[in-house]
Order: structure tokens, then sequence, then C-alpha cells
């Protein structure tokens, strides 16, 4: 009989496939339906507007990116902030 064998969660990497691609997918959509709504209170023009919600989508998508790769290195990366003089 075959046994029934928890994976860690640092080594699952079904798991970190399915919340990255969810975590993509909403970001997208969200960060489009912003760009959507801001271009239609700011600009005039179908072009800008249509550019806003490009700008919108790539905002959303490069923020899942970075956190993606976050999870599948493993390290989380601080920035320190700037020390006064």
């Amino acid at each position: 009989m075959a046994e029934n064998k928890q994976i860690p969660a640092q080594y699952d990497v079904n798991a970190k496939w399915d919340a990255c691609l969810d975590l993509g997918i909403r970001r997208f959509v969200y960060s489009s339906v912003g760009g959507a709504f801001a271009g239609l209170l700011l600009f005039r023009t179908p072009v800008t507007r249509w550019a806003s919600v490009a700008f919108g989508a790539g905002l959303g998508i490069g923020s899942a990116y970075s956190e993606c790769s976050t999870k599948f290195d493993g390290t989380s990366k601080k920035v320190e902030g700037l020390t006064s003089i």
C-alpha cells in the first residue's frame, strides 16, 4: 500500500506554481482594471487610455513576478533604508 507522505512546504513546487499563477492572474486583472479606471478619469483619447491599461497590467505582472521569484528562491531580500548623514 502506498503511504501518504507529506511534502514540506518549502519543497512543494506544485503548490508554489499554483500560488504564483493565482497571484499573477489576480494582480494582472486588478491592475488592468485600475489602469482602465484611471484612464477613463484622466485621459481623453483612446490611445492614452489603452496605454494606462497596459501600464497597469505591466505593474501587476512585475509585482507578481518579483514576489514569485522570492517564493522560489526561498530568500527574502529586504532593502535597507537610507541612513541620515
